[in-house]
Order: structure tokens, then C-alpha cells, then sequence
């Protein structure tokens, strides 16, 4: 087994996985409960992990995490002039919707 990579939170950790998972990797999150003794033990030490079972998995693996981890984010230019960014629909400016 190989760790691929420590997770800030079980949330993206689960979702890490399940996406491997789903493309046909050996993903699996270890240290699942572990932030209930984060205190006793380190911080950095409880946070999440997600493993590969198999090792010629990992360049593919992580360069799926990698897409995952950085996806383009939108941009643009309402009519009032606002320039949005991310995953918004609507100018919270003048609250029009984005353009199709």
C-alpha cells in the first residue's frame, strides 16, 4: 500500500476516494476517526489519508488528483460591469443571471 495523499478533512478524503474508486483505482481513506484524539496526538498526524492499495497506480492516481485538486474555475463579465468569479450563476452586484 501506498499513501497518496493527506486530506484536510473526511469529507474531501471520501470524496478523493470515491472518485478514484469510480475511475478503477485501489483507493481506500485510512485514519478515518482519527481527529477525535487530534489534541492526544498531533494535529497533523489525525488528518485523513488516502491510500492506494497497489503501486504502479500511483503516477496515474496522481495526476487524476492533481485535475480534481485545481479545476479551472469561471469567469465573467456581467453587463453592470462586475467581474465574477468562481462558481457563481448570478452577478452579486445586480443579481442578473450569467449568460448562457
Amino acid at each position: 500500500m501506498r499513501r497518496l495523499a493527506q486530506a484536510p478533512n473526511i469529507a474531501i478524503a471520501a470524496l478523493w476516494a470515491d472518485t478514484l474508486v469510480q475511475a478503477g483505482f485501489s483507493a481506500s481513506v485510512q485514519r478515518y476517526f482519527l481527529s477525535g484524539i487530534a489534541g492526544e496526538l498531533p494535529p497533523d498526524q489525525c488528518l485523513p489519508e488516502v491510500w492506494l492499495a497497489h503501486d504502479h497506480e500511483v503516477p496515474a492516481a496522481k495526476a487524476m488528483l492533481d485535475t480534481l485538486q485545481n479545476l479551472p474555475q469561471r469567469r465573467w463579465v456581467c453587463s453592470c460591469g462586475e467581474l465574477v468569479e468562481g462558481g457563481f450563476e448570478q452577478c452579486w452586484q445586480c443579481g442578473k443571471a450569467m449568460p448562457a
